[in-house]
């Protein structure tokens, strides 16, 4: 969190924000350093983490045993967890040294069963189901190749390959900038959280560090959701999100971008917006300095401007009565008001940053009874808020395509008794409908009749399995069935819509150049912040970097991955490859990006534009994820600070808060063009 950290009301160690953290000259390292390891402690551990892989490798030394390979992740986030609180100097206590090497005899205990053949709930000990059970363990991840950790508390009478499905709440934890992988992957064994309803799944994702589930925390938390429901029995219908502290403010986040994958929300605390937060907790005046495309993506995981879709997943907020972090859910309150919402908002009467008894009995009971209603029957109307197309979809409803991102779009739309569709919209000019077997709720044949923004289409005839879906495209004039050709055309969509930061949520790879640049400045700065940029993903994101140089490049990783380009036409052959393709020009004497040039001495580029050898990837020129060292020692800083392109000064180097001195930078239209 911010001025407040730790998990749940219990609470971990931090060094609370004040006047030093807006000091962008003086920035103090997060993580912040822990107790020097005696040399030899620190080679035992690492001697018994290189020791665990090649027993767990000895189990099948050909890499043919889809079982066994199936619970590497299980297995090796343990190892992994230890040498990065070791590289990192990760360690703030002696007994956290003793807990490192618990969680290695563990992983020893799970080779020992996956040998003897064991399945995933022997491995992870699930037990004999009687009692409450806390498993932890971890996932691979399709971003990095990394093992993630995660935890999961197993309610009582849950046994072994129990094929009942159950709820299942997610609870994100609060800020602590100690909270390293042992750390999380200790307690977690021990502490059920906050909240454990009865016959309920309470998975606790790590989040990838101290990021407040944002960027490559988000997408933590849906693939360890996605890897949970491959294990266990969950009810798709009865998923919820809760949290507190920065763990509210995940929760906000996560409700109002992904509306309709819960049945209830549960904030507490937190913050849900960035210009209010900072200017009430730091005295910072974000507005005064931020330039208007930084301001347009605080719009990316800001929650106001999403409001309206919490019309499809029921709320009910906490706060203490004198918290200073109520002020997140007033600014919610005041934004679900204009959208015609009521906010259910329970206060705990005299209480700092902690959940009072009484508020906890009182939403507890809410949070059943939203369960227990809860169904996996397709709404009717839908009414849905996007600005950008990584959020694209509510139920039935897939906006396929934006006339300008960055600002509201809208749809509003319901199947009527008579098997007709009424859509409103705005700021759309792509729209799918996609009912799946079952779902469609109107009548189960015939033609479907759709009006829209004054346009009626005949759309096809419902399917046997009363499925039903249609594509329709916005001319200046009216909307039409999309075509073939209008569905394939270079536009931004789902998946390729920027900005930058979006390429490092999914797989990416760093490519590096194998020459030279004949600029020196540019040579030095290009060499100095790719490496800047691998280790911050790997400090701040916990990720393993996949790297190659420009030669060693593969089909298989221009299939399968984003390509972070480091260098310019000189130095790296695929930027030279594909130079004719990318909206920027290198001449000379200049560097050029749409109608804004700048000398091509002692400048970059930096930019994201679908890739010309895989237009299903993204290429990134010059760039990591955007924020840096600065904007770490506060989670709603946490925002882009790059948009789609920039051309970039690099003759005073990078600071804690700037690749370089950024002389211009926009947005690519919707056809990615500058």
């Amino acid at each position: 969190m911010v001025a407040f950290a730790g998990i749940g009301a219990a609470g971990l160690s931090a060094i609370a924000d004040g006047p030093a953290d807006n000091r962008a000259d003086q920035v103090r390292p997060i993580p912040p350093p822990g107790i020097e390891l005696d040399a030899a402690v620190s080679d035992g551990l690492m001697k018994r983490c290189e020791s665990i892989r090649t027993r767990f490798i000895a189990i099948d030394l050909e890499g043919k045993d889809v079982k066994v390979q199936s619970l590497a992740s299980e297995v090796l986030v343990f190892p992994r967890a230890v040498e990065l609180a070791i590289e990192f100097g990760q360690f703030y206590k002696p007994r956290e040294i003793e807990s490192a090497g618990k969680l290695l005899d563990e992983a020893e205990r799970r080779i020992t069963v996956i040998k003897d053949g064991g399945d995933w709930g022997e491995v992870v000990g699930i037990g004999d189901g009687v009692n409450q059970k806390l498993i932890v363990g971890g996932y691979q991840s399709k971003i990095d190749g990394s093992f993630q950790p995660y935890s999961v508390v197993l309610p009582a009478g849950m046994r072994k390959c129990d094929p009942r499905p159950r709820r299942l709440d997610i609870w994100f934890h609060g800020r602590g900038e100690t909270l390293s992988e042992v750390g999380f992957l200790t307690k977690q064994q021990t502490n059920a959280g906050e909240y454990a309803p009865v016959d309920t799944l309470v998975l606790h994702p790590y989040g990838r560090y101290c990021n407040a589930f944002k960027f490559a925390g988000e997408v933590d938390v849906l693939e360890s959701l996605e890897y949970v429901k491959s294990r266990l029995a969950v009810d798709p219908a009865r998923i919820s999100v809760r949290g507190f502290s920065m763990g509210g403010a995940a929760c906000w986040q996560m409700a109002t971008h992904h509306a309709d994958r819960w049945f209830a929300a549960n904030p507490g605390a937190g913050f849900s917006e960035t210009p209010e937060f900072l200017s009430f907790f730091q005295n910072e005046d974000a507005r005064a300095t931020a330039p208007d495309y930084q301001q347009s993506l605080w719009q990316w995981y800001d929650c106001p401007p999403w409001a309206g879709n919490l019309k499809q997943c029921p709320t009910i907020a906490y706060s203490g009565e004198i918290d200073k972090q109520k002020q997140a859910a007033d600014v919610m309150e005041t934004a679900l008001r204009g959208v015609g919402i009521d906010l259910v908002h329970v206060i705990g009467p005299n209480t700092a940053h902690k959940i009072h008894p009484d508020s906890k009995t009182k939403i507890e009971s809410t949070m059943a009874t939203l369960a227990r209603i809860a169904d996996t029957v397709a709404p009717r109307r839908i009414e849905f808020t996007t600005v950008t197309l990584r959020y694209h979809q509510m139920y039935w409803v897939d906006v396929q395509g934006l006339a300008q991102h960055w600002k509201p779009a809208e749809v509003v739309a319901d199947v009527d008794s008579a098997s007709r569709i009424r859509i409103k919209t705005d700021n759309v000019t792509h729209l799918n409908l996609q009912f799946g077997p079952g779902q469609w709720p109107g009548a189960t044949s015939g033609p479907v009749k759709i009006e829209i923004d004054g346009t009626t289409i005949i759309g096809p005839a419902i399917r046997s399995d009363r499925s039903w879906n249609v594509s329709l495209v916005r001319s200046e004039k009216e909307w039409a069935t999309a075509s073939e050709e209008a569905t394939t055309e270079l536009r931004k969509r789902p998946g390729l819509q920027g900005p930058i930061d979006d390429a490092l949520m999914d797989s990416f790879v760093f490519v590096m150049p194998g020459d030279k640049s004949s600029d020196k400045v540019v040579q030095q700065w290009v060499e100095s912040e790719s490496v800047h940029a691998m280790d911050q993903w790997r400090k701040h994101f916990r990720g393993d970097v996949r790297q190659t140089v420009d030669r060693d490049l593969t089909d298989q990783q221009i299939a399968s991955s984003n390509l972070i380009l480091f260098g310019d036409v000189e130095s790296n052959e695929v930027i030279a490859r594909i130079a004719d393709e990318l909206p920027v020009e290198w001449s000379d004497s200049d560097v050029t990006i749409g109608e804004h040039k700048v000398p091509r001495t002692g400048h970059v580029p930096i930019l994201i534009f679908p890739n010309p050898l895989n237009p299903n990837r993204y290429v990134v020129i010059n760039s990591g994820f955007t924020f840096r060292e600065y904007d770490y020692l506060n989670n709603a800083r946490q925002t882009p600070k790059l948009p789609d392109w920039a051309l970039v000064d690099v003759t005073g180097g990078a600071t804690s808060q700037a690749a370089g001195e950024v002389k211009a930078a926009g947005f690519f239209d919707e056809k990615w063009q500058p």
